[in-house]
């Protein structure tokens, strides 16, 4: 301590923290976490210690004499009582929370000072994140009702909880399209609620009106003194809706919902039509992931009539009648056609290249015209206009829109010439030029004539053939050893296969089916470019040449077997294996590919066959277990046959034994036997016996009138009215047959 300044050392003496400056010596000095308590008389002051400001003052009531108090403290570094000792009472002082220390910071418009300690405590961990969150929102909410824009969006952008939508009433006037999306977030009730920004700059230009004839009063008033002369109105709507725009561009950014997305790009859109930032406008309308909402109704009172002039009031419009009103017909168009309206885009886009043809100029327009050469601006907005309305075209699939549109685009934009125009202009030996216009003929505009697949595919043949060539003879002179003593199997490992060219060819090859392999063939026929071989080979349906080139030339055994997977036949298995056990060539027989055949298609092998062709070199140990396992399932497989043949033949020895011993049932009658069908006593009538036991006699009298009066009578015969398989109840034998036990058939 000296005189009124204290100096804050440790144990060792050495000064830490900042310096306090004190109006008076106190009388007693104590501290208190990172604060310091001096007290003077009755008065007490409360010091922080590393910015060494006063944050508090307060008067001890003691025995109103006013004499001096004496502090005590903890004496350790995380007490949290200082007691204050007076000639007539003992009183404790705690330390209050951070929340309620920054909120009445806040009350009291000391920014600076809560941020400070919002920051400190953070540092601590005394503070979560969404309570830092929440004084952000809330510092940024004061600081835009006290007319400091700048800084208030910097706290909104600090605020990682903070919604966009809270922003949107201040922009649109309640009820909107998105008044339900704005969030109820209960706030300290330190500032107003939302409302206009043009009501936000009124209320505070009074605040600051009001402030200055209280200050030139005497009385202590939470203004700054350097805001006391603000600027002009329109300069502060300005600087407001520049801030705005600053927030909600970055906004755009965030992962919001698809409601909360249009508002802030109708919004943003709004905003750049007040200040006529019409790059901007065009930029967002354009963009891919623009979600401006095009018919809404905007309820936004003010716009700019320029960027220093005065503001004037709207009525309640629509975007799209805003925008037409005030000539941004640009904009309009992108976003016509950024919404799929494309007649409506197409239709502005006509307009503007007349009014450019013209010389009409009309305000939207982003580029100035040349003063030295008037005529550079019409011609490039007649062509921007036909280059976007030709695009617009492309996507669209509306035959009559496309003819109602493409004569103008046509009168502007030169003709293009025809394809077979552009291969003979170019310079043969600017192949890769050539190659490229291929390229994005057949990939970019979807050619499907046969003869320029084939020529683009010749023209890669021949550019990987070169490359081959040349990086073939670039290998020999490093390795020194001559072209014929190399392997197939080093020439298919070596950075050849990795070129670019070559890899494009082999893709070419493969996704295209309206080139002239055979044509292409020709070409590679003689090289060693085996992949591509192999894939017109493919194409032309030649098994052969693409097994051996899969299997003895790449040995690629996996792709071998797929394609034999893709045959789908024994044959090309058992070709395949042949291949392995005899290569020709004078190669040794490959049996670990030979046995990865027999193990993972050994089904689709023939036992005899597979052991006609193996080789007596072939070491037993290799293939034992997989031919043991082959030979097992063979064997399981006659057996498994065995069974099923022998229960057939069961089942129909029962089957007849069944029939027999129906057909010889025989049938007891007597006196009282009648027919189930006509009722009729059977005696020594002959009758017939159903599977369920039901008994028709085979002949009845039936008796039936004359329409003269006098009956007739007829023999029928009830068995052959029922039929052979149909007894009395109706049953149908042939149609649902009744099984009896058997010795193998059972129910």
């Amino acid at each position: 301590m000296v005189d009124n300044v204290g100096i804050i050392v440790d144990m060792a003496g050495q000064p830490v923290e900042g310096s306090l400056v004190f109006k008076e010596a106190p009388d007693s000095l104590r501290e208190i976490g990172n604060y310091v308590v001096a007290a003077r008389g009755s008065a007490m002051e409360l010091y922080h210690k590393k910015t060494g400001c006063c944050v508090q003052r307060f008067t001890v009531s003691g025995d109103g004499t006013g004499g001096p108090c004496v502090l005590a403290d903890e004496e350790n570094e995380s007490g949290k009582l200082v007691l204050v000792a007076t000639s007539l009472k003992l009183i404790c002082y705690g330390k209050v929370s951070g929340e309620e220390q920054i909120k009445d910071m806040l009350r009291k418009k000391n920014f600076k000072e809560a941020i400070f300690l919002v920051e400190e405590l953070d540092r601590e961990g005394e503070m979560t994140k969404e309570m830092l969150s929440f004084i952000h929102a809330q510092v940024g909410f004061l600081l835009l009702f006290d007319l400091h824009f700048k800084e208030a969006v910097d706290h909104f952008l600090l605020s990682e909880n903070m919604q966009p939508s809270e922003l949107f009433p201040f922009i649109m006037r309640d009820p909107n399209r998105w008044t339900l999306l704005v969030p109820r977030n209960r706030y300290w009730g330190l500032h107003p609620p939302p409302m206009l920004l043009e009501n936000v700059i009124d209320d505070g230009l009074m605040a600051i009106q009001r402030a200055a004839f209280l200050k030139k009063a005497g009385v202590e008033i939470a203004v700054d003194d350097e805001f006391l002369n603000p600027p002009s109105r329109s300069d502060l709507l300005e600087s407001a809706i520049e801030n705005m725009i600053r927030y909600l561009q970055a906004c755009r950014g965030m992962d919001l919902t698809v409601s909360v997305k249009e508002g802030v790009d109708s919004l943003l859109m709004y905003l750049y039509r007040a200040l006529n930032c019409v790059e901007d406008m065009e930029r967002l309308a354009s963009s891919e992931n623009s979600c401006v909402v095009v018919r809404i109704t905007l309820i936004f009172p003010l716009v700019l009539k320029d960027i220093y002039g005065f503001l004037i009031p709207l009525p309640l419009e629509e975007l799209e009648a805003l925008l037409n009103d005030s000539g941004h017909l640009r904009t309009l168009a992108f976003l016509y056609a950024g919404k799929g309206m494309s007649a409506k885009a197409l239709a502005i886009w006509r307009i503007l290249a007349r009014n450019y043809s013209s010389g009409i100029y009309h305000k939207d327009q982003s580029v100035e015209s040349d003063l030295q050469d008037p005529s550079r601006h019409f011609t490039s907005g007649r062509e921007t206009a036909a280059i976007e309305g030709s695009k617009i075209l492309e996507e669209s699939s509306d035959q009559d829109l496309v003819l109602q549109h493409l004569g103008w685009i046509a009168d502007i934009n030169q003709v293009e010439p025809k394809i077979d125009e552009v291969i003979v202009a170019i310079d043969p030996k600017k192949v890769e030029i050539l190659q490229r216009y291929l390229q994005w003929l057949i990939e970019d505009q979807d050619s499907d004539d046969s003869q320029y697949h084939t020529v683009y595919a010749i023209l890669l043949a021949k550019s990987a053939l070169e490359i081959y060539e040349v990086e073939l003879s670039t290998q020999d002179s490093v390795i020194g050893m001559p072209k014929k003593e190399m392997e197939v199997s080093e020439l298919g490992s070596s950075s050849i296969f990795e070129s670019p060219v070559r890899e494009r060819f082999q893709i070419f090859l493969q996704s295209s089916d309206l080139y002239d392999a055979e044509e292409v063939l020709d070409m590679i026929e003689e090289s060693e470019l085996w992949l591509g071989k192999a894939i017109l080979y493919r194409k032309l349906g030649r098994e052969r040449p693409v097994l051996q080139i899969l299997a003895l030339k790449l040995e690629n055994c996996e792709a071998a077997e797929q394609y034999c997977e893709e045959i789908g036949r024994p044959d090309a298995y058992t070709q395949l294996l042949e291949m392995y056990l005899d290569p020709e060539d004078g190669r040794e027989p490959m049996f670990k590919a030979a046995v990865r055949l027999l193990h993972n298609h050994g089904e689709m092998l023939d036992p005899l066959q597979v052991f006609k062709r193996l080789s007596p070199d072939m070491p037993l140990q290799l293939a034992s277990n997989t031919i043991l396992r082959l030979l097992r399932a063979r064997h399981h497989h006659h057996h498994k046959g065995q069974i099923v043949h022998n229960m057939s033949r069961a089942l129909d020895v029962d089957a007849s034994l069944a029939r027999l011993e129906e057909s010889a049932r025989h049938g007891l009658i007597n006196d009282d036997s009648i027919c189930d069908s006509c009722h009729a006593r059977l005696g020594t009538k002959l009758f017939a016996i159903y599977p369920d036991d039901t008994v028709v006699c085979y002949k009845f009298e039936y008796k039936f009138p004359l329409p003269n009066g006098l009956e007739t009578q007829t023999s029928l015969q009830c068995y052959r009215r029922q039929g052979e398989s149909t007894s009395v109840t109706g049953r149908d034998f042939q149609k649902d047959s009744l099984v009896k036990p058997g010795w193998l058939v059972t129910r």
